[in-house]
């Protein structure tokens, strides 16, 4: 039979308590579909964040966001019935974020391209001269941001993309990463100085 859905719990107080990761994995695994919808919402923005960097377009990083939720709860249902035996937390966002910054650096090495930047969102209004220049510069310095990340260790490109896209703390990277928040602030550093350096020669290299 399989386990109730979770739902809104009541603490001594009257406030509201959102069910956990934990239970909304342990539930899906147990036949609730709608606990996987709850877990898309959380995290969908994060993850789109995270892939946006390596996918050309919108409907890429969707693709591979979607590919990287599949993955998390695979992962999930064939770990669970080991953890269930006992107490153990499901870690259902580290697995997921983690699937989701290999997936975005496959793709990236498979494709054999760098992203791309679009200028102007569908529907924007025709800019001014100034303004498409300015829009020119801003696209282009974001481009040569983009291939100097790709070009990171894979290590400081992980911790990079999961700090600044996907907007975690030091101690969630270290958890997602499987390394101590000492290394993954180290790591942070070096990336940020040897962005610093490479978007410095980049320009350089593509100055007129």
């Amino acid at each position: 039979m399989s386990p109730p859905a979770p739902r809104l719990r009541v603490i001594p107080g009257g406030s509201a308590v959102e069910p956990t990761e934990n239970e909304l994995v342990r539930a899906f695994a147990g036949g609730d579909a709608s606990a996987l919808g709850t877990l898309i919402g959380r995290h969908q923005e994060t993850v789109l964040k995270l892939v946006r960097r390596y996918a050309r377009t919108p409907d890429e990083a969707r693709d591979l966001a979607q590919r990287a939720f599949l993955q998390a709860i695979e992962a999930s249902q064939r770990t669970l019935p080991r953890l269930s035996a006992g107490e153990q937390e499901v870690p259902f966002k580290a697995w997921l974020l983690r699937i989701a910054a290999n997936l975005g650096k496959n793709h990236v090495r498979d494709a054999g391209r760098w992203v791309s930047t679009t200028l102007e969102a569908p529907g924007a209004e025709k800019p001014t001269l100034v303004s498409a220049h300015d829009a020119l510069e801003r696209a282009e310095q974001e481009a040569l941001t983009r291939r100097a990340v790709l070009e990171l260790p894979p290590r400081q490109r992980e911790v990079f993309t999961l700090r600044i896209d996907a907007g975690l703390p030091f101690a969630e990277i270290a958890e997602t990463l499987g390394i101590t928040e000492g290394n993954a602030k180290a790591h942070f550093h070096h990336a940020v100085k040897r962005l610093k350096d490479e978007v410095a020669q980049l320009s350089k290299e593509t100055a007129p």
